[in-house]
């Protein structure tokens, strides 16, 4: 039986085990989602958005689908993980089971929360009802495979004109309780008129175990509100993550993604933009350093349906040994979208002769009243500026990874939380194999 047929025949033991409790129609959504997996199952290198990344690695693999085994996770255990510098909300999943112990939940100028507590209160069941699978339904069969096996995740509601205090951590911890386990975390965040909210994500795995995570996220952005939102990927060789993030943003509103991509077997993030709105600011960031045979796919959407709209899409990538690196990026701009500045960059570095990129930019306008403009490089070091270097006394090996770290700073620039920023500096560094000496 391969993986595909299991899910499906997984299905109704799963729905009679019960999971997210979505109201009556909590069925007929699952069976639906359920139905359009099995219809298209897993995508291969014959459809064109999965061409240069092949799941075939990880189908082979019997994940258990409901991890039953439990091991004990202390603060001890998963605090190097954890942004310690600064206060913050938590939400810590350990095996896709929320952790309270870890935790550091709110309801007071804002909600931070799990699904199923939030489903438990009217109040909380009428904004899920309202929101959950919106943007992400029909959208792929790896989003419906996650709908169909949802059991928990995070609920941020925002309410309107408030600026939430301090960060939220979301982090999923995969304990080795099962020898190969597959982990589904579904996460809702929206965001009210006039409010602004920081949020950095992390799956994490404590073993050597292997690991596939399918994670959906569905973000609201309403008038004039601000989110920025932060994901750091750096991983075991032998976990894989395939990450779908998909936002909706309302008049004035101002969305930023951040993906920083260091680790990890087979890494995939799609991230698709709606802008439903004008005067909306889009902003994608993504920093890959790769090495050995690690391989990562940002597949990036942003569609401009209404006029005087901006979106900015910078990604870095910095391939070593055999690792292989993708960048996808496709611009909509729909004939009502005029006015609109749109911005796309992929630069790439390749260190050494094994490593591979596949770039490929897209721009689809139908507007003829637009600003937009796209740019891909790939090249290698600047051997002239590493001569300077070194013959101005920098040890070659630190002189490269200064230069790769200039390379990679634009991106570093545009975190907004300091000591999110020193410790995605220390991560480059650490990928890099130096001490940089300095920190932000």
């Amino acid at each position: 039986m391969d993986l595909k047929e299991k899910l499906v025949s997984s299905f109704l033991a799963f729905e009679n085990k019960g999971g997210l409790d979505l109201d009556s129609n909590v069925h007929t959504l699952r069976l639906k989602a359920i139905q359009n997996f099995e219809n298209e199952g897993f995508p291969s290198k014959k459809d064109e958005e999965w061409k240069y990344t092949s799941l075939k690695p990880l189908l082979k693999h019997d994940f258990s689908l409901f991890p039953s085994g439990e091991k004990s996770v202390g603060f001890k255990n998963i605090e190097e993980y954890l942004i310690n510098e600064i206060e913050s909300y938590k939400l810590i999943f350990i095996d896709g089971v929320f952790s309270s112990f870890l935790s550091t939940t709110t309801h007071d100028e804002c909600d931070v929360c799990v699904l199923s507590s939030a489903l438990t209160r009217p109040k909380y069941k009428m904004i899920v009802d309202n929101y959950f699978n919106t943007i992400a339904k029909g959208n792929n069969s790896l989003a419906e495979l996650n709908t169909a096996f949802a059991v928990e995740g995070a609920f941020i509601n925002i309410p309107k004109n408030t600026i939430v205090p301090k960060p939220i951590q979301i982090i999923n911890f995969s304990t080795g309780s099962e020898k190969e386990v597959m982990l589904q975390p579904r996460n809702l965040v929206v965001v009210g008129e006039n409010s602004h909210v920081q949020i950095i994500e992390r799956h994490q795995n404590l073993s050597k175990n292997t690991t596939l995570t399918n994670s959906v996220t569905e973000i609201f952005v309403h008038k004039r509100a601000i989110i920025d939102y932060y994901k750091i990927q750096n991983d075991t060789d032998d976990s894989s993550l395939i990450d779908s993030t998909f936002v909706s943003q309302k008049q004035q509103s101002v969305a930023s993604v951040s993906t920083f991509s260091f680790g990890g077997k087979i890494i995939r993030n799609n991230l698709e933009f709606y802008q439903e709105g004008e005067h909306i600011n889009s902003n994608l960031n993504g920093i890959s350093i790769l090495s050995d045979k690690q391989h990562v796919d940002n597949h990036t959407l942003v569609n401009h349906k209404f006029p005087n709209c901006e979106s900015h899409e910078l990604y870095k990538g910095i391939y070593a040994d055999k690792s292989v690196g993708v960048f996808n990026g496709k611009v909509i701009v729909q004939q009502a979208a005029q006015k609109t500045n749109a911005f796309q960059q992929n630069n790439s570095i390749l260190i050494d002769d094994g490593a591979t990129i596949n770039a490929k930019p897209q721009l689809e306008i139908f507007a003829d009243d637009v600003k937009c403009s796209h740019g891909c490089t790939i090249g290698q070091l600047d051997e002239s500026a590493l001569f300077y270097m070194q013959s101005r006394g920098i040890p070659k090996k630190e002189a490269k990874a200064l230069l790769l770290y200039a390379f990679a700073n634009d991106v570093v620039e545009k975190i907004k939380i300091p000591q999110l920023k020193t410790r995605i500096t220390k991560l480059i560094a650490k990928n890099l194999g130096v001490d940089l000496g300095f920190e932000l």
